[in-house]
């Protein structure tokens, strides 16, 4: 069941592209909303056009996803206290392997993706917020909706997410166990290792956490 709720997380990432407009000037959740039918659109169109294979999906995910993630945050996240035990080059090196990894994963995650509607509830947030969590529900025929919640902080280029839970269960924590193992057993440069091997297998495979 969790293994198909993070499955599901991972496809439905692709709510989040580059907006139209600077994200400062728009609401988060407004902005989540609108870039979501723009980019269900554009997969629709490359499935019909290409079969949306994950090798033919990785430029709309260039183009779209990356964008508006904080890929720096969500890796501190994810490495959790071990962060602090990394020199800057090993940082950006982590930093850089994780985005890889999770790339990869929307990649093929989105060749899957079919009729799955995702509804946004209001925003309840102060003008003065600088981090708030955007709510929706993704309703899929034939099963209960799955409540998604957007972790974003307004930065100086605008709202970015930096963690995505799916029935209350992070996407970014989950590397947590298999990241602090990894450091455990060699080191930051052994996790470096994991995740930069992982990302070297074929892109017909799905990606996964370090193990």
């Amino acid at each position: 069941m969790l293994k198909t709720k993070l499955k599901s997380v991972l496809l439905l990432a692709l709510a989040l592209s580059a907006p139209a407009l600077p994200a400062q000037e728009v609401a988060p959740n407004v902005l989540l909303q609108s870039i979501t039918l723009e980019v269900i659109t554009a997969m629709k169109r490359e499935r019909d056009l290409n079969g949306g294979q994950p090798a033919q999906v990785a430029s709309l995910v260039e183009t779209k996803v990356l964008p508006l993630f904080d890929f720096p945050r969500m890796t501190r996240i994810a490495v959790a206290r071990n962060w602090r035990l990394a020199t800057g080059e090993q940082q950006l090196a982590l930093t850089a392997a994780f985005k890889t990894l999770l790339v990869r994963t929307y990649s093929t995650a989105l060749s899957s993706y079919r009729d799955q509607v995702i509804e946004f509830r209001s925003l309840h947030s102060a003008p003065a917020d600088t981090e708030v969590t955007v709510k929706s529900l993704v309703k899929q025929p034939g099963t209960a909706p799955i409540a998604m919640d957007y972790d974003m902080e307004k930065t100086p280029a605008g709202w970015k997410v930096f963690d995505i839970k799916v029935a209350g269960i992070s996407l970014v924590t989950t590397y947590r166990d298999s990241f602090a193992a990894k450091i455990r057993d060699g080191g930051v440069d052994g996790l470096i290792k994991a995740l930069e091997e992982k990302n070297r297998q074929g892109d017909s495979r799905p990606a996964a956490a370090a193990s």
